[in-house]
């Protein structure tokens, strides 16, 4: 089974968003016995939080299930029990880090380093734009399985 871990600031905006659209393109390739999805936040606040209604609502817009996404925080253990660590932020990637008190490793990644755009997903939190970063997770999300599929 591979593991993908998608982390953002608070587990209610982004990294929920790309773990429900990447279990959706999964199970869609008949892969979900293969690859299993989850998400995380470097920050603590949101824990036991369902996902921002700004997020609900884009996820909807498309008919992708938000069943079971509740949020947590990333912990030291996720490091070893996840194949790809993906961050939507250069911020969280070095919390990444700081928190697993590991240098850069090859199974972290900054989501959208995977396509041409290889910028940060701006946090819809602050700039209230789900569409921008449903747009840009949906992309990375989508190449982030060929890679997986690739590497399998």
């Amino acid at each position: 089974m591979i593991r993908v871990l998608f982390v953002c600031l608070g587990n209610i905006c982004r990294s929920p968003m790309a773990e429900a659209i990447m279990r959706d393109l999964v199970e869609k390739e008949g892969l979900s016995e293969k690859i299993s999805v989850d998400s995380a936040g470097t920050g603590s606040w949101h824990i036991g939080e369902p996902p921002h209604q700004g997020t609900l609502k884009k996820l909807a817009e498309y008919n992708i299930s938000t069943k079971g996404l509740i949020a947590r925080q990333f912990s030291k253990k996720d490091f070893d029990e996840y194949d790809y660590i993906v961050g939507m932020d250069e911020s969280n990637i070095r919390n990444i880090s700081r928190m697993t008190g590991l240098p850069a490793d090859p199974k972290v990644i900054r989501l959208l380093d995977l396509t041409d755009a290889k910028k940060d997903v701006p946090d819809p939190y602050y700039t209230g734009d789900f569409q921008e970063t449903y747009d840009l997770v949906s992309e990375g999300c989508k190449i982030l399985l060929e890679k997986i599929k690739k590497e399998m």
